[in-house]
């Protein structure tokens, strides 16, 4: 498993998983929710989660807000989902294509020209890659943050996205697409593996794997850190775009050394749901924003029998169904309202206080998720939990969502859409919280919004409708080259689209 978690891992509560064999069928719809009125909330939904970007992200330096609105800093990955948000809304006609794709142009034209280098400050990234999160006054690193694979990866899937979808015979669309294959191009993967590393994994990646980051100031020409993209995580888009590379391409060797290496000790069962373990959602999540894994495998997966896209499917009505169980006891949670992923808490400020009659624990940011192999829950509700899980099963992920909105209004649900999280059961006023706000009666519920739990919202519930991001991406030829490099066969891959 991926420890970009590891640290916030609560003891394992009791669990109540059922027994191994074929998942059980996908639960029903809920009452109360006709087709029509489902419509209307993913309208909303949409526009107001596609409002979030067009409006916050500074259109000087396209930085998106890492979180909204206390907007300390900027985040790569959030700028990634902002450059899919451009095109979704001038498909939707929220916004010109025009206007879309001006700022998407401006928005490529900064991350090429950004300061790139070796020094500790003052760049916004090295070898192509840029650094987690940068700073609003000028886009150069945030303080001592890494160069970030992954984060990298989500800037990239905007930027293949908008090469992709601006393909009309216009200046602009002309320059959106030569600048975006250069910030590909330019991505030198071969300089995140392991073997350019003095210090060894920490978890089990060899030489040929991918680290997760690089930081300029651990020893002459900086080193990378301990932990390596390995087992099953949110970074299969690494990968991907790593092999795809035109450039600096790595071989299949590091997807098999790296990520895939450790795949059958990740398989498991979960509420009788067999399926590759991950806890927070967002491992499901975002590779899929950009590739529709839908009827392509690689390996592992002709050997399972079924796709990632299913594997995400499986994952998502497992934690439906610990949400119906509730096998802890906290408050709000059954199978109309659930969902766990990374986000913000209501911090530790009432640990130890009893909820429903039991010491709990409390935390701040957490990559909260449950499966077979752990379990990681304060109490708190993530609404992109549902809402980045909505092609894989909207029948149960759509109410979900309409059902937080209803419980709690505009407290929860606001201009930019859904806000962060939301913890029924932290109802200690006293202690209060300084991440939101905190309610005697409804608990506590985030005060901001976060830009990486925006994204997969808007995106994902774009792909369920029109299947846009999917269908735009399949045509770009640096992902089906890294695909296929990987060795995923089958499905659109082989129809040549």
């Amino acid at each position: 498993m991926s420890v970009r978690f590891a640290a916030f891992t609560l003891p394992l509560l009791a669990l109540a998983a059922c027994t191994a064999g074929s998942p059980p069928p996908a639960p029903a719809g809920q009452a109360g929710h006709s087709p029509a009125a489902q419509a209307a909330f993913a309208e909303d939904l949409s526009q107001r989660t596609f409002r979030y970007f067009w409006e916050t992200t500074d259109t000087r330096r396209c930085l998106a807000p890492d979180r909204w609105p206390s907007n300390p800093f900027s985040s790569i990955a959030a700028t990634g989902f902002a450059l899919t948000a451009y095109g979704i809304g001038a498909e939707r006609g929220y916004v010109s294509r025009a206007e879309a794709a001006a700022r998407t142009r401006d928005c490529l034209d900064f991350y090429w020209n950004a300061p790139q280098g070796p020094a500790v400050s003052g760049t916004a990234g090295h070898k192509g890659f840029f650094y987690h999160f940068l700073n609003n006054e000028d886009g150069t690193r945030r303080g001592r943050t890494e160069l970030s694979t992954v984060d990298t990866a989500l800037l990239l899937g905007g930027v293949l996205f908008a090469q992709s979808y601006f393909d009309r015979d216009d200046a602009v669309e002309a320059e959106i697409r030569a600048l975006a294959e250069k910030i590909y191009r330019r991505v030198d993967w071969t300089f995140v593996q392991r073997e350019n590393s003095t210090i060894p994994s920490a978890n089990g990646g060899s030489g040929k794997a991918i680290v997760m980051g690089w930081y300029p100031e651990r020893g002459e020409g900086g080193d990378f850190g301990t932990h390596d993209w390995v087992g099953y995580n949110e970074a299969m888009l690494v990968y991907v775009l790593a092999a795809g590379s035109p450039t600096h391409p790595v071989g299949k060797d590091a997807w098999d050394t790296g990520w895939a290496a450790h795949l059958e000790e990740d398989w498991g069962d979960y509420y009788g749901y067999e399926h590759l373990q991950f806890e927070p959602l967002f491992g499901h999540q975002y590779s899929h924003v950009w590739i529709d894994f839908r009827g392509i495998r690689d390996d592992f997966m002709r050997a399972k029998g079924i796709d990632y896209f299913e594997n995400s499917r499986r994952a998502t009505l497992s934690q439906r169904a610990y949400g119906a169980d509730n096998p802890n006891d906290w408050t709000g949670y059954s199978a109309d309202i659930w969902g766990w992923t990374a986000s913000d808490g209501p911090t530790g400020a009432a640990s130890g206080r009893e909820v429903n009659g039991r010491p709990r624990e409390f935390m701040g940011y957490s990559a909260r998720g449950v499966s077979a192999e752990r379990v990681v829950d304060d109490g708190t509700i993530v609404p992109t939990a549902a809402g980045g899980s909505i092609p894989f099963a909207p029948e149960v992920t759509i109410p979900a969502l309409m059902n937080m909105r209803a419980a709690y209004g505009e407290a929860l649900y606001t201009r930019y859409g859904f806000k962060d999280a939301f913890n029924p059961s932290y109802t200690f006023t006293d202690a209060g919280s300084d991440t939101g706000t905190v309610d005697p009666e409804r608990g506590w519920i985030a005060g901001d919004h976060l830009g990486i739990d925006q994204g997969p919202i808007l995106a994902m519930l774009e792909n369920h409708r029109s299947g846009l991001v999917w269908r735009t991406m399949r045509k770009n030829p640096h992902v089906r080259r890294g695909l296929e490099r990987l060795g995923f066969a089958g499905g659109w891959l082989d129809e040549g689209e």
